[in-house]
């Protein structure tokens, strides 16, 4: 088999409001940070530790108008999508980011709804929404 795969599973908060650009013809974008943490025991201290890693993400078109939407800081999300490296030039140096170009995502926990008003990160509602399938939110969804 000669096959390769780029494929990320990701499940953290977001670390900021999600940032919108639009373009000509209706196409969007999207870009918000999301956190995620590891915790583990120093076996030398026995002092409990937890490390943060912050990654980029990137939504396009209607998922990215229902990210902008429904999410806040702080909310939790499922986000399933490929890493993508772009390069350019600042005053003479070349920079890099990595991005995770998300494709399908989950909406764990919201403080948004249709009206604006405020929700407990206890809720146990969820929102699924697919880049690939057009938009799926699941009938149960009490906002």
């Amino acid at each position: 088999m000669s096959g390769t795969i780029n494929k990320v599973i990701l499940i953290g908060h977001l670390g900021d409001e999600v940032k919108m650009n639009y373009f000509e013809g209706g196409n969007s974008i999207g870009r918000f940070p999301i956190a995620t943490n590891e915790s583990y025991t120093n076996k030398q201290t026995g002092e409990k530790v937890t490390t943060t890693e912050w990654h980029s993400i990137v939504v396009r078109n209607k998922l990215a108008e229902i990210c902008e939407k429904y999410l806040s800081k702080g909310d939790k999300v499922y986000c399933e999508g490929r890493i993508k490296t772009r390069n350019w030039l600042q005053e003479g140096q070349k920079r890099y980011t990595t991005e995770i170009h998300v494709a399908n995502m989950t909406f764990l926990s919201t403080k948004k709804d249709t009206g604006g008003s405020t929700k407990t990160s206890t809720d146990k509602s969820s929102m699924s929404t697919s880049q690939e399938n057009n938009t799926h939110i699941e009938d149960d969804i009490p906002f």
